[in-house]
This record gives C-alpha cells, sequence and structure tokens, in this order.
C-alpha cells in the first residue's frame, strides 16, 4: 500500500516536473516551424523541412533523445512577416513548443524575434544571413549558417579576381535584400570600388522590368542578386532577352535547384554562393549521411536547401542530448553555446556566449548544363 502511494506521489511529482518546461513530455520533445510553404517561396520551406524532419525521424527511429521522441509542428507563412509572427506567437502560447527551429527568411524571422526573444524561446537554425539577427548576439538566436556578409564578400572576391569590377546588384526591397545589398557595399568599400547599378523588385512580386532597364542600362560585368528565386528567374531571363552577357551571381537564400528549375535552359552559368558542401559529394561524411538517411525517408532529390535543414536537425539533436534528460531551454541554450569547434562530418559549428553564427563555411557553384550544378 505505501509503495503504492509512493509511486503514485512520484508519477504526481514527474508530472509537475515535466509540466513546468512547455513542449516536454516524459515520451516526447514538440518544437515548432514557421515557413514558407505555399507561396512564391514556398520551395524554400518545403526542402528545409524535409531535411531537418527526415533526421529528427531518424534519430526517433533508433529511440530518441533519452527516450523522448521529437515531434516537428509547423506552420505556414508564406514568407511574410506578420504571418510568421502570429505563427510564432501561436506556436508558443497555444501549441506550448519547446523550442523553434528552421525559420525561413530575414523579413519574417526579423517580424518574429520580439515575440521568441520576449518569451525567452530558442530560435536553432533560421534559413537567413541576415546581420539583424546576428549583432548585436541575441540570446535565444542560433545561427548555423553563414551570415550575407560572408557570401557577399566571397561573391565580390570573385568577380574582382577574375577582372570584374563594373558590378551592379538586384535586390528584394526589404529587409533581406537591404541586409545583402549592405554586404556588396561592405565588400566594395573595402576594394575602393562603388556599386555601379541598382535595381530592386517588391517581395513575392515578379515586377523587375525597372531594374532590367536600370541595370541593363549600366552594361555591368557582374550583377550580385539577393531575392527569392522566381523574382530571380525573371530578372536573369529579362536581361538575357535584353542582350546582357553579364555574369550573374546570388546568395544562397535564392534556393538553388528551385532557381535552376525556374530558370530551365536560361540557368546556364548563373552562379550562386552556398553555406553548407555540396550536396552530391559523398566523400563528405555529413553529406554521405544525409544522402543515405533520406534516401531510407523516400526523399532522393538532395539539394542544398534540404542538406541545410538536415544540418539544422543534427544541432538542434546534439544539443538537446548536451543539455540532458532533464530538460529545460535554459539547459539547452547552455548547452549550446558549450559547443566548441564541433564537427559535424566535415562541417564545423563552434558556438560561444558571445558567438550565436555556427559557421562561416561558403562555397561558390554554377548551374550547369541540364539545371546540373557545378563546383
Amino acid at each position: 500500500m505505501l509503495r503504492a502511494t509512493f509511486v503514485t506521489l512520484l508519477a504526481g511529482f514527474s508530472a509537475l516536473v515535466f509540466g513546468q518546461t512547455p513542449g516536454v513530455t516524459p515520451k516526447t520533445i514538440l518544437l515548432g516551424q514557421s515557413a514558407a510553404f505555399s507561396g512564391p517561396a514556398a520551395q524554400l520551406g518545403i526542402q528545409l523541412n524535409i531535411g531537418t524532419k527526415a533526421y529528427f525521424d531518424h534519430v526517433n527511429a533508433q529511440g530518441g533523445i533519452f527516450g523522448r521522441k521529437i515531434e516537428l509542428k509547423t506552420l505556414d507563412d508564406r514568407y511574410e512577416g506578420n504571418l510568421c509572427a502570429e505563427n510564432t506567437k501561436k506556436l508558443i502560447t497555444e501549441d506550448k513548443v519547446f523550442a523553434l527551429v528552421s525559420y525561413v527568411g530575414t523579413p519574417t524571422t526579423v517580424a518574429a524575434m520580439p515575440i521568441f526573444t520576449e518569451a525567452k524561446v530558442p530560435l536553432i537554425g533560421p534559413f537567413t544571413g541576415a546581420e539583424a539577427l546576428r549583432n548585436p548576439v541575441n540570446r535565444y538566436i542560433f545561427n548555423v549558417r553563414a551570415s550575407y556578409y560572408d557570401e557577399t564578400e566571397k561573391i565580390v572576391e570573385q568577380l574582382v579576381s577574375t577582372g570584374n569590377h563594373k558590378i551592379a546588384v538586384f535586390y528584394q526591397d526589404d529587409a533581406y535584400g537591404q541586409a545583402g545589398l549592405k554586404g556588396v557595399q561592405i565588400a566594395m568599400d573595402k576594394r575602393n570600388m562603388k556599386i555601379a547599378a541598382l535595381g530592386k523588385v517588391e517581395r513575392n512580386t515578379v515586377n523587375v522590368q525597372d531594374a532590367v532597364k536600370t541595370i541593363n542600362g549600366a552594361q555591368p560585368d557582374g550583377v550580385v542578386m539577393i531575392s527569392a528565386y522566381t523574382s530571380i528567374a525573371e530578372f536573369v531571363r529579362q536581361m538575357k532577352s535584353a542582350g546582357s552577357t553579364t555574369q550573374f551571381h546570388n546568395v544562397s537564400f535564392v534556393g538553388s535547384t528551385a532557381l535552376a528549375s525556374a530558370l530551365k535552359d536560361e540557368g546556364y552559368g548563373v552562379a550562386i554562393s552556398q553555406v553548407v558542401p555540396f550536396p552530391w559529394s559523398p566523400g563528405v561524411p555529413i553529406v554521405k549521411e544525409y544522402e543515405e538517411v533520406l534516401t531510407k525517408a523516400g526523399h532522393t532529390d538532395f539539394n542544398f536547401s534540404s542538406l541545410e535543414g538536415y544540418i539544422v536537425g543534427k544541432v538542434v539533436v546534439d544539443g538537446l542530448k548536451r543539455a540532458g534528460k532533464d530538460l529545460t531551454r535554459e539547459k539547452l541554450i547552455s548547452a549550446l553555446e558549450g559547443m566548441h569547434n564541433v564537427d559535424l562530418g566535415d562541417f564545423m559549428v563552434s558556438f560561444s556566449p558571445s558567438n550565436h553564427s555556427g559557421s562561416r563555411f561558403v562555397d561558390l557553384t554554377m548551374i550547369g548544363h541540364s539545371g546540373k550544378f557545378i563546383k
């Protein structure tokens, strides 16, 4: 009788403890994701989700983390800041998620930032390189990818080193585009150079005519493009139709496979900076693992976005394991900040209390024939 009473009290105590940590039960850990799953940027959210969820499912199949299975609640924000803010509020207050993962975009994540910061809910691996999410360091944001400043520096370096000094910028007129534009400006200032021409487009539109007229009129050697894949594709098509032979360069957020699919034959020669390894290089340990896990999950269309999602999933799981069995958000934050030079398979991630930018890896790729990518 006494034993039965003790067991009942212990169970009640355990429930009370777990109840103090939203999203955590003895059997599950609930995470939340707001991303574009419809609209002009849908492929970014879809592919990022595929990679992240595939790794979570892989871990769950092996017994989870200290016996807990990871569950992922997803909401569509259509790449609109106000919807992302609403989704974030819902995920935290109604769904009571433990943490947030794999958000997509600068204007969306920036809109959500005050909400999850005030609630002290960590966001891991947003698909954006914006400096606004990096400096000053926000205790509740852990960036896994390199910044737009890192990417635009690499692009400008490549253009200048190959004799292309007349550089224009085509950008999305919002926080994302402005972040990339500033990165180009910093890289140009470093070399005492001026941007040759500027052209912009409104988010979630393809009204690029004015940008094409302005930029093509300047006859640049190269154009750095900072927008989503639908508007980029339309811009490249119209530029080529106008007779331009400039070199087109994108930052990684464009969604490489989605852009190649949208451009079809007109994509040949378009360059894209990448913040993860080449997804078709099984000689790289993280890529080999990614290919094996995604194939088992029924996804054989490998691409940069789903690989990034997969890497984010690995960072989340590593942090959860380091945080220990008695899981709290503060323990997860401390665990992530303790990840110093962690090798995920020839891809290094490093955080600290003063640095929440896990990687500075940037590589350059190009769309080849039939939409295939070339390193």
